[in-house]
């Protein structure tokens, strides 16, 4: 009987530590989730500077701004994100969803927010054949009125919001290289890209002005496309003065030539910029599928390090709770550095090794 007792004493006291350690606690995310999580305590934009790059930054948009005081704080500290991008609040049909009726309450509480915190903007985007308003994209307008509908939304936009960096003409490309078709290059033809360009320019001569596309960080034909849409920009005194390469990644996808596409580009005598990074995954999220994300990460932010024209770093949300990509691609997601709880994954880890490199 003593016997029984022992064995049962230690059968209870097994079961009391599988229960402790096994099942979820309250307010936090289980055992398992909390092994998944950075180690590192540096402060990424502060790595980022200390690369000599201006800055490591985030997109947001306003609904979680408005919403979520936990996310808007970790967002809010400067230490971590230098830069803002915003994700729809400056897209034509958030600020001229009627012809000549401009609207920029949301874009202006994000420049408020980046003001207060000393954070650099990237404005984006004035020029896209998406995400148009239907009186732009079922308009009919010829050719002058088209034109002159465009420098308008670009010269009032730009204009109100000054001293940015801006994603002027936003994926002009189809993968073959070719000029994507949308109602600019149908109405227009290829020169609504010089005419973007020079009428940001013209709206405010100290903005940096980009072309921002998706499917050019590695050598291919996309990316000669580019390269040679911006050599011919800069050989007929078109104003442009970046390239921003989005990096929407498949994990264990990152191209293997991205620092010598960056190099490639800035030889032209441009700037690049890291401007959409998120690296998704098939789900379920495992500890394999996260050392990989890890990697992928610090693949990315080690190539712009070593570019010495590459500026920065944005991730197309910080967190995997604001994420666009669950719902743009079935099964895939957890593509961002901090998770759904807004605690900081491996990947954070992968970011500052990348400044460091």
């Amino acid at each position: 009987m003593k016997a029984f007792v022992v064995h049962s004493t230690f059968v209870s006291l097994l079961a009391w530590i599988t229960l402790t350690f096994a099942l979820p606690q309250a307010g936090s995310s289980t055992v398992t989730a909390k092994a998944r999580a950075a180690t590192s305590t540096a402060r990424s934009n502060t790595a980022a500077k200390a690369a000599g790059k201006l800055y490591f930054g985030s997109a947001t948009d306003n609904p979680f701004l408005d919403e979520d005081a936990t996310y808007k704080a970790i967002l809010s500290d400067n230490t971590l994100f230098g830069q803002l991008s915003p994700e729809n609040a400056m897209k034509w049909d958030a600020t001229e969803p009627e012809q000549g009726v401009f609207t920029f309450t949301n874009g202006d509480v994000i420049v408020a927010l980046a003001q207060a915190n000393g954070q650099i903007m990237r404005g984006h985007n004035t020029v896209w054949g998406s995400q148009l308003p239907s009186w732009v994209s079922d308009s009919g307008f010829d050719n002058a009125t088209l034109i002159s509908v465009m420098q308008n939304h670009v010269s009032t936009v730009i204009g109100h919001y000054k001293g940015q960096i801006w994603d002027v003409v936003n994926e002009p490309f189809n993968d073959d290289g070719t000029l994507a078709s949308n109602v600019f290059f149908e109405t227009i033809g290829p020169t609504y890209i010089d005419l973007a360009l020079q009428a940001a320019r013209a709206a405010d001569p100290d903005a940096k002005l980009y072309i921002n596309d998706f499917n050019i960080e590695g050598e291919g034909v996309k990316a000669t496309a580019m390269a040679n849409l911006v050599s011919d920009l800069k050989s007929r005194g078109i104003p442009i003065d970046g390239i921003g390469l989005e990096s929407h990644f498949i994990l264990g996808e990152v191209p293997t030539t991205l620092q010598a596409q960056m190099e490639a580009f800035t030889a032209l005598g441009v700037e690049v910029a890291v401007t959409e990074l998120d690296i998704r995954m098939t789900l379920p999220e495992t500890d394999a599928l996260l050392a990989q994300q890890q990697t992928d990460f610090q693949n990315v932010v080690s190539a712009c390090t070593t570019v010495a024209d590459c500026v920065g770093v944005t991730v197309w949300e910080y967190t995997d709770k604001y994420s666009w990509v669950p719902s743009t691609f079935a099964g895939q997601g957890d593509a961002d550095p901090w998770d759904e709880n807004l605690e900081m994954k491996p990947t954070y880890d992968g970011i500052i090794a990348g400044f460091s490199s």
